[in-house]
């Protein structure tokens, strides 16, 4: 739950956690679960390549994991991912 002064920036309906960019093409997180989702990513991320030490299985290990983060992240947005610019659309 967000409180009052921060749920009108970026309005999302119940369940989502991303909200359509304004301008351009993809989403940001809205949500707390949205970005916990980034940063848990960014630290997977950050473990993987200091445990591999950016061999050939780091991008065997990363690809699913961005994979599976671009699948959550278009799942969870509201009004799904379009290019939009402005007030126009």
């Amino acid at each position: 739950m967000r409180p009052a002064w921060i749920r009108g920036w970026v309005p999302v309906r119940p369940g989502y956690w991303f909200a359509r960019k304004r301008y351009g093409w993809g989403a940001v997180p809205a949500t707390w679960q949205g970005w916990a989702l980034m940063l848990a990513t960014l630290l997977v991320a950050g473990c993987i390549a200091k445990l591999t030490q950016r061999s050939a299985l780091y991008q065997l290990l990363f690809l699913p994991l961005f994979v599976g983060t671009l699948w959550l992240c278009w799942l969870k947005t509201d009004g799904g991912w379009r290019w939009r610019w402005g007030d126009k659309d």
